[in-house]
């Protein structure tokens, strides 16, 4: 299983990102597909995570301001960042199954 992470970059409080996770070896549709985050100086956090039902869940520090979702044609899942904060600043991680983890994108939220 391969994961394409993208979409990172510099933006301004209140502004919005998508990130983009393009998996190869694996069908989005058929697996846990999840966005981690890791700060500096701290661990790897749960985002979001986008179950085989297209069930979701999102964590309670990011509710109301950032979705997951999936292409099943494109194969590919998405995290749609709103509103964000400075201590939204992270590099951002695709994973797949719990297992299998993207290079990671760098999100940095400042003005």
């Amino acid at each position: 299983v391969q994961l394409q992470a993208s979409g990172g970059g510099l933006v301004q409080p209140g502004g919005s990102l998508r990130l983009s996770c393009a998996a190869s070896g694996s069908r989005v549709s058929d697996d846990f597909m999840g966005w981690y985050r890791q700060a500096p100086g701290k661990q790897r956090e749960l985002v979001a995570s986008i179950f085989v039902g297209g069930e979701t869940y999102v964590a309670d520090s990011v509710k109301g301001r950032f979705t997951i979702s999936r292409d099943n044609a494109k194969n590919t899942v998405y995290l749609e960042m709103n509103s964000l904060k400075p201590e939204d600043t992270a590099v951002y991680y695709c994973n797949c199954r719990g297992a299998f983890w993207g290079q990671g994108t760098l999100v940095t939220v400042s003005s």
